[in-house]
C-alpha cells in the first residue's frame, strides 16, 4: 500500500533532473537551468509547475516536437529592445537568454523589452522576473499557454492562462513578487487534483456546452477554464482582458502563434495546422530603478509601501494580511528544511522515468 507521502531532498530532486535531460542529449548548462526553474517552483509550493512537467517536455521531445539542443538567437533590436527566436526549445533556455538581454538593454537605456516567439512551455514565470532584483532593476515576465481559457461568454478554449510576474527590489524587506496566472486556475494544477481525486472549486470551468463543473477530467473532454472572476456577473470580462493583454504582447509583438494557435505543450494533443506564426510566446521587462530617482530612494519607499500593507487591519488576528510572495517565502524555508514532498502518482512517474533512462533512484524513494 503507498504512502500518500513521500519526500526528497532539493538537491536531489535537482540531480535527478539535470540527469534525466543530459541523458537525451541536452546541454548539461540547459539540463541544469530546466532543473533551477522546475525546482525553484516545487520549493516555491508551485507543484502545477514542478516535477509534473517532466514527461510533458520528455513526450514532445520524443514526439519531435521540442528541440533539446536550442540556441536562442536575436533576430532584431534597438537599443532598449529585441525580438528573439527560441528555436523552438523549452522556454528555459529562452527565456533566461531573453531576461538577460533585457536587463542588459536596461543597463544602457534605463529599460529593456524582450519578446520571444518560437518557444515552448518556461516554468514559473516569477524565476525571470526575480532575475532583476539583483541589479536594482523590476523585472516582468509573461508567457502565453496553449488554450484552455474561453472568453467571456464563450464555451470553446480561445485563451491561455497567461501568467504575469512583476518583482520589486527592496532594502530591508523580503523582495514583492507578484506571480500569477490570469486565469483562476492552471491546467497542471487541474490535473495534479485530478490525480488526487479532488473536485475543481466552483466557478472555475464549464464543460464543452458551457454548463459551470467541478470535475476536473472535464478539460480533457472539451471542457474550458473561465476567466479570473468567472462569470461575467463576478468580472470574469476583467480577466479576459489580463489574458488577452497577456497574449498580445507575448505572440502578436513577437510573431509567436497566440489564442487558439499556441502549440499545445502536452504529447497528448496532436499539434495544430496552418498556424500563424511560431510557436509560443514569451515577453520579458526590466526597468532600472534609478532611471527615475537614486535606487536605494526607491527600495526604502517600497519598504514603507510593504510596511503599510502589512499594518492593514486584518478581518481574522489569526490571519495577519500578506504581501505577494510572503508564502513562497516561507514555502522555500520548509521545503528546503524537510524536503519537497511527491504525490505517489508523481513519484511513480518521476521513477518510471528514471528506470527507463538508467538513471539510479534516490534511496528515500526505492
Amino acid at each position: 500500500m503507498l504512502s500518500d507521502k513521500f519526500t526528497i531532498s532539493h538537491e536531489q530532486l535537482h540531480s535527478a533532473i539535470v540527469e534525466i535531460f543530459t541523458s537525451i542529449g541536452m546541454p548539461y548548462d540547459h539540463a541544469k537551468l530546466v532543473a533551477d526553474v522546475l525546482v525553484e517552483a516545487e520549493l516555491r509550493g508551485i507543484p502545477s509547475h514542478g516535477v509534473v512537467r517532466i514527461k510533458d517536455y520528455l513526450g514532445l521531445w520524443s514526439q519531435n516536437r521540442l528541440n533539446i539542443n536550442a540556441k536562442p538567437k536575436i533576430e532584431y533590436e534597438t537599443l532598449s529592445t529585441a525580438l528573439v527566436d527560441g528555436d523552438n526549445g523549452l522556454g528555459m533556455i529562452s527565456g533566461n537568454f531573453a531576461m538577460q538581454s533585457a536587463i542588459s538593454k536596461a543597463n544602457d537605456a534605463g529599460t529593456g523589452w524582450v519578446a520571444v516567439n518560437n518557444s515552448n512551455h518556461f516554468g514559473i514565470a516569477g524565476y525571470y522576473a526575480l532575475m532583476a532584483i539583483d541589479h536594482d532593476m523590476i523585472g516582468i515576465a509573461m508567457t502565453n499557454a496553449n488554450p484552455t481559457v474561453a472568453p467571456t461568454f464563450s464555451k470553446q478554449a480561445m485563451l491561455g492562462t497567461n501568467p504575469i510576474a512583476f518583482a520589486v527590489p527592496t532594502k530591508n524587506e523580503q523582495v514583492f513578487l507578484a506571480d500569477f496566472a490570469t486565469a483562476p486556475i492552471a491546467r497542471g494544477k487541474i490535473e495534479l487534483l485530478e490525480k488526487q481525486g479532488k473536485s475543481v472549486p466552483k466557478g472555475m470551468l464549464q464543460t464543452c456546452d458551457g454548463i459551470p463543473v467541478t470535475d476536473p477530467t472535464a478539460i480533457k473532454h472539451g471542457g474550458t477554464i473561465l476567466p479570473l472572476g468567472g462569470d461575467y456577473e463576478h468580472a470574469g470580462h476583467k480577466g479576459y482582458c489580463l489574458t488577452a493583454i497577456v497574449d498580445i504582447l507575448t505572440a502578436v509583438i513577437s510573431g509567436a502563434n497566440f489564442g487558439p494557435f499556441v502549440p499545445p505543450q502536452v504529447s497528448y494533443i496532436k499539434e495544430k495546422n496552418n498556424c500563424p506564426g511560431k510557436g509560443l510566446g514569451h515577453f520579458f521587462g526590466a526597468i532600472r530603478l534609478d532611471a527615475f530617482r537614486p535606487a536605494e530612494k526607491v527600495k526604502e519607499y517600497m519598504d514603507l509601501w510593504i510596511q503599510t500593507m502589512r499594518s492593514a487591519l486584518p478581518i481574522d488576528t489569526e490571519q495577519p494580511v500578506l504581501i505577494p510572495n510572503d508564502p513562497e517565502i516561507e514555502m522555500i524555508d520548509f521545503h528546503k528544511t524537510n524536503g519537497i514532498t511527491l504525490l505517489p502518482e508523481i513519484l511513480n512517474e518521476l521513477k518510471k522515468t528514471l528506470n527507463e533512462l538508467s538513471i539510479p533512484i534516490p534511496d528515500n524513494l526505492t
